[in-house]
């Protein structure tokens, strides 16, 4: 069955000084009906590949400061726009958004260009979808690099969670820019307010932006719980990979109270690098937190 679906216009994207990196497209992910998802792939190493996934209601764009990181020590980043973000077309029924539609989304992607070695590097939504992957593809996943998100499974993850949840659901538009220059302070200038404005020329084009806050599986029965589960059990049981964590300590919906619980549940997890001055958009002062992830790993430059 067809999805109907929004494309923005490619003038949003024209000017985008901190972003040069030209993206690519697939729009035949097998069940996804010839929809269009966005990807940036730099670096010329296929050896160790940075799997770079966003949130709510970010896109590619927020890995501006990570990316160059990862090139310039020799591998590659690969960085997905979600359905309804960024580049990638979306779907204009609510309904659409469902927690499988994203998960297996990326599971496709992944098989479509043959990933392996990856380092998962993830924060909110891109750690939600993100940290239920491994289990179904263990041998591809190697590293982990993970930034305030959560496994929920059916339980409060925060009060931080719990108003921005009833803020989004009553909000006639959710304001884009706004999040994030309240959110990153002095690291986010007018230019990025304007390239996170981008891809919603109007209100018609955020039912992602919509839908999301109300799909992370926080209550019984949600959607999303039963791989929750198996995710926890993974990392805290199977998971064998190097990880380092980063914690944006002002973050009032995923800081260190819930990353320091999802520490817990990762198997071998060191002592999280704690980010003073960053929010919830940990990305925002990625480059400082990409090299000491690097040095960790032992794959600096």
């Amino acid at each position: 069955m067809s999805i109907q679906a929004l494309r923005t216009p490619k003038e949003r994207f024209s000017l985008l000084p901190a972003f040069p990196y030209e993206p690519n497209y697939t729009d035949s992910l097998p069940g996804y009906d010839s929809l269009r998802m966005a990807y940036i792939d730099e670096g010329d190493s296929t050896e160790e590949v940075f799997l770079c996934l966003h949130g709510e209601p970010a896109w590619s764009y927020l890995y501006r400061k990570m990316i160059p990181v990862f090139c310039s020590a020799g591998h590659r980043a690969v960085v997905p726009d979600l359905f309804g973000f960024g580049r990638s077309d979306k779907p204009v029924d609510d309904a659409v958004y469902t927690f499988d539609f994203h998960r297996d989304s990326l599971l496709r992607l992944i098989e479509q260009l043959d990933l392996t070695n990856i380092t998962l590097v993830c924060q909110d939504w891109g750690g939600i979808l993100g940290l239920t992957l491994p289990m179904d593809m263990p041998g591809r996943f190697k590293r982990l690099l993970v930034m305030n998100t959560a496994i929920p499974i059916g339980e409060p993850l925060s009060e931080g969670f719990a108003r921005w949840k009833g803020f989004a659901a009553r909000a006639p538009e959710i304001p884009i820019s706004g999040m994030f220059a309240s959110d990153a302070l002095e690291a986010v200038n007018l230019m990025d307010a304007l390239a996170y404005d981008a891809p919603f020329p109007d209100n018609r084009y955020k039912a992602g932006v919509r839908r999301f806050p109300q799909l992370v599986p926080v209550e019984p029965g949600m959607s999303g719980i039963e791989h929750g589960l198996r995710a926890r059990e993974f990392w805290s049981k199977e998971w064998s990979g190097s990880s380092f964590m980063a914690i944006g300590m002002r973050d009032g919906v995923l800081g260190e109270g819930p990353m320091e619980a999802l520490r817990g549940l990762i198997k071998n997890c060191p002592e999280p690098l704690k980010v003073p001055e960053a929010g919830h958009f940990v990305q925002e002062y990625g480059a400082a937190i990409a090299q000491r992830a690097l040095e960790h790993f032992g794959i600096s430059a």
